[in-house]
């Protein structure tokens, strides 16, 4: 693994609890929905409603809970990446990855934040990811 794809876990991790977030919107909105009632025919019950709700609502529940340990591992995980990047003694390295791992900027925003030229920002940025490789040589051992 290199230092990008380390320090990328977190905007992943990220992409993945705001995806199962809208997933469980999605249960919520099926589980209290009672749909539409139809005068006009006559109904025939196929299936019991109770069971498929019921059905609904454990994994209503069960995706809740993964999404906290989720949340749970991203908190953790964002903290532990913080402190590995203020571990570097350069400011310029420590703001530059701050900004694109953790605030997940574009480094063509960050060029732009920091009043530097786009080509100079990705320069600065393959510097930064080398010193955080060599300041952490145990996360990247061949």
């Amino acid at each position: 693994m290199k230092a990008k794809d380390y320090l990328s876990q977190v905007s992943v991790l990220n992409v993945k609890i705001g995806q199962k977030q809208m997933q469980y919107e999605e249960l919520l909105q099926t589980a209290i929905s009672t749909g539409a009632i139809r005068y006009d025919k006559e109904m025939v019950q196929t299936s019991l409603t109770g069971d498929s709700t019921s059905n609904i609502i454990c994994k209503y529940i069960d995706l809740q809970s993964k999404i906290n340990r989720d949340i749970d591992r991203f908190v953790d995980l964002k903290n532990k990446i913080i402190n590995e990047i203020h571990e570097l003694s350069n400011v310029g390295f420590i703001r530059l990855l701050y900004m694109r791992y953790i605030e997940e900027k574009r480094l063509e925003e960050i060029a732009v934040e920091l009043n530097y030229s786009y080509q100079y920002v990705r320069e600065l940025h393959g510097y930064a990811l080398k010193a955080f490789t060599d300041a952490h040589p145990e996360l990247f051992q061949k």
